[in-house]
């Protein structure tokens, strides 16, 4: 089906975004997969503090993960904690930082104009109102298109890093073992427990 090659597609684009993720120092302590190796040691202690982000801006970013991959029948990417790992590679590439904060910025200049408030005083249908023009193509609009790059980067970012949780892990059980020759409908009778990959909301 094409929804289920989507879905391949995507998994073969998040992993190969973590193999490019994995020079950043320190890639490998905020993998749960990397963090298996008894010689690393975690850089998740309880009470997380922004190593980029200012306060204010880290809750936003926390709500977008949110928001991308919402806790509905098992866990998202707030309970995955998915925010820190945005944080944690955004403070380790320059690269993406000014653009980030560019984003944030006009993000809530973007709310303010629509709805008098910023991003994180609006209600979840306002919210949803205000990404879902810079997640769909067919509802783009003129002059988001500073919008729609930062949302992509953010989306990015809370894929790649819900996969490399725990929680993310047990989601698709592993399917970087689980690749078939064919475009799989499922159930397959030689694998009961194959999962495909359950896509982001966005």
């Amino acid at each position: 089906m094409a929804g289920q090659d989507l879905q391949r597609r995507e998994m073969l684009r998040i992993m190969a975004t973590a193999a490019a993720a994995s020079k950043f120092p320190g890639f490998a302590k905020w993998s749960f997969i990397c963090s298996h190796d008894k010689s690393v040691e975690s850089i998740r202690p309880e009470g997380y503090q922004p190593l980029f982000f200012s306060p204010s801006e880290y809750a936003l970013v926390e709500r977008l993960t949110e928001l991308i991959i919402p806790n509905d029948t098992t866990p998202g990417a707030k309970e995955a904690g998915v925010s820190e790992f945005v944080d944690f590679m955004v403070a380790r590439n320059t690269d993406k930082q000014y653009s980030m904060r560019l984003g944030i910025s006009w993000l809530n200049a973007h709310c303010e104009r629509l709805f008098g408030r910023t991003f994180m005083s609006l209600v979840e249908a306002q919210q949803v109102a205000v990404l879902e023009p810079l997640a769909y193509k067919a509802k783009h609009r003129a002059g988001e298109e500073d919008g729609r790059k930062f949302f992509l980067a953010i989306k990015e970012l809370t894929v790649m890093g819900f996969y490399t949780t725990e929680i993310g892990y047990k989601e698709i059980d592993n399917p970087a073992l689980k690749f078939h020759a064919k475009s799989p409908a499922c159930p397959h009778v030689d694998d009961p427990g194959h999962k495909h990959l359950p896509p982001p909301k966005w």
